[in-house]
């Protein structure tokens, strides 16, 4: 045998991301597969498992056969995924409907129904809401879009899915099921069930008393190892499919929050990172357990052992653009009978022809509702201040500062959440390829952005880092020097004062529309 390999697996809400990567990080093959998405009218949004784990075995086959990496050197699999997913499996361990993903909100009257009543606070019933964080750290978001929140709709509106339901799992859990034949949880990943007791990082356990108020079976519930366990060895009909080793071992993995935590290499206390993928995120590693209702903030356990991760999330980023491309600029209908293969790096280009400031033009990317720092599920998206004037390359600049001005303003809470500023940011995820993204952001939020090499793959190389980790071959203190930077983009300060008032005028959209969306969404919800 070479260097051992990890066969990563990154599964996100529109594509899979295959890499095989040696434990010190380097990305030896990668490939992508698409993924189709479900919108529903009412607030939901399903993927079928089964499109998941046919993308898996073509991808797998595709690096295989690809030879980059000697089958005998593949050592290990671990799996990120995406988090707050729910796949409901029957007694044959086979889905039994589609998984209802993170975006979706039709759990949003169940659960409110659960924590609402006086004494209240921010639409939480006080007495409740303390219970919740001394155990948990943090409280289910009353949007619906959490785990515990997709298993209670599934619950109260359909009742024979459920009581034919063996186990409910995030998407990663069923996945190592389908590898091992065996069924569990991480530590990480169980945490959006809003079940357990994470007091004590080595030993996290279901709270009786929380599964209890939530009317839920703990036998419905897969048991629970910590992140960095190794679940066992390939099943022999599942590493024939894949053509590997019955040898290689899957290991417990995290969501990819979690993993894109680690490949980002800000692993140090007080170190952060920025993702803007389909969605996006501020994260940061700390040593302690707290949380911020009003923002909906919480520390979490990390997938570094005794250490909890400051968790948040924004709905859109990156996929703001995408939607400006499938619907508004490239849609395929009879005006556009073919659209290009990538236009991200053409937006780029055009968005750098734009002066700061679009023009005028704001852009809020809220269109599929907010989490942080406003849990806000009636919210939508919006272009204000549209001229004869713009063009598509305004439309696309806009877009870019939008989501930019949306991460700003969660950025302020998430300082003041840690009581220091940042110094800097490590930039990852689809968003991060785009240079005048990287400088838009560095403008907009004051701050160096780090731009990490090949920042697509920081969560297939976290989860990579992940599996050396639990098979021993690594420790978490070696992750900043094996993940290197490409470069690093300052402010210029000739673009503050204008990001300033931009900023402020984006503020003041939000506060103005949010009622209006709110008012507008309920009355197409009941026509």
């Amino acid at each position: 045998m070479s260097e051992p390999h990890i066969l990563a697996i990154d599964l996100g809400t529109s594509s899979l991301k295959l890499a095989l990567v040696s434990v010190r990080g380097t990305v030896a093959g990668f490939t992508t597969r698409p993924l189709p998405i479900a919108y529903l009218p009412d607030g939901g949004c399903e993927q079928n498992p089964r499109d998941w784990w046919a993308a898996i075995c073509s991808a797998t086959r595709e690096l295989v056969d690809s030879k980059v990496v000697p089958v005998a050197d593949i050592i290990g699999i671990s799996c990120t995924t995406t988090w707050s997913g729910t796949v409901a499996v029957g007694e044959d361990d086979q889905p039994l409907h589609p998984c209802v993903m993170w975006m979706d909100s039709r759990g949003a009257p169940h659960i409110k129904k659960l924590f609402g009543g006086f004494p209240e606070l921010e639409g939480y019933n006080l007495p409740r809401l303390a219970s919740w964080i001394r155990l948990t750290g943090g409280v289910p978001g009353l949007s619906g879009k959490d785990s515990i929140s997709h298993i209670l709709f599934l619950k109260a509106e359909k009742p024979e899915l459920y009581r034919a339901t063996k186990k409910f799992l995030e998407p990663m859990d069923y996945l190592n099921l389908r590898f091992t034949g065996k069924c569990a949880a991480s530590y990480a990943t169980i945490t959006l069930h809003w079940a357990t007791d994470n007091r004590d990082l080595s030993k996290v356990t279901y709270s009786d008393k929380l599964l209890g108020v939530f009317g839920l079976a703990r036998e419905k519930l897969p048991d629970l190892l910590p992140a960095g366990s190794v679940l066992g060895p390939l099943r022999a009909d599942v590493a024939k499919e894949l053509g590997l080793s019955e040898k290689v071992q899957v290991v417990m993995g995290t969501p990819d929050i979690q993993a894109a935590a680690i490949g980002s290499g800000a692993v140090r206390d007080g170190q952060a990172h920025l993702c803007i993928g389909t969605s996006s995120w501020i994260i940061a590693h700390l040593p302690y357990k707290r949380a911020d209702l009003f923002h909906n903030m919480a520390t979490l356990p990390s997938a570094i052992p005794d250490r909890y991760m400051l968790t948040n999330e924004q709905e859109s980023a990156a996929g703001a653009l995408n939607f400006l491309k499938d619907n508004l600029l490239f849609p395929e209908d009879e005006l556009t009978t073919t659209q290009p293969t990538d236009v991200h790096p053409v937006f780029s280009a055009m968005a750098a022809r734009i002066p700061p400031g679009s023009g005028g033009l704001l852009f809020t990317p809220f269109l599929n509702g907010e989490r942080s720092p406003v849990d806000d599920r009636s919210v939508r998206g919006s272009f204000v201040n549209l001229k004869l004037t713009t063009t598509r390359a305004h439309l696309v600049r806009a877009v870019m500062e939008g989501v930019a001005f949306n991460t700003r303003w969660l950025f302020g809470y998430v300082e003041k959440f840690m009581g220091n500023p940042v110094r800097a940011l490590n930039l990852i995820g689809g968003g991060a390829r785009s240079d005048t993204w990287c400088q838009i952001l560095a403008d907009v939020l004051d701050r160096p952005m780090r731009q990490v090499k090949d920042p697509v793959t920081a969560n297939a190389r976290g989860a990579a880092f992940i599996g050396a980790h639990a098979l021993g071959l690594l420790r978490f203190d070696e992750v900043p020097d094996l993940v290197p930077i490409a470069k690093t983009f300052t402010p210029d300060p000739k673009n503050r004062r204008l990001y300033d008032e931009l900023f402020a005028q984006f503020l003041e959209v939000y506060a103005s529309t949010s009622k209006v969306c709110a008012r507008l969404n309920r009355i197409q919800e009941s026509s």
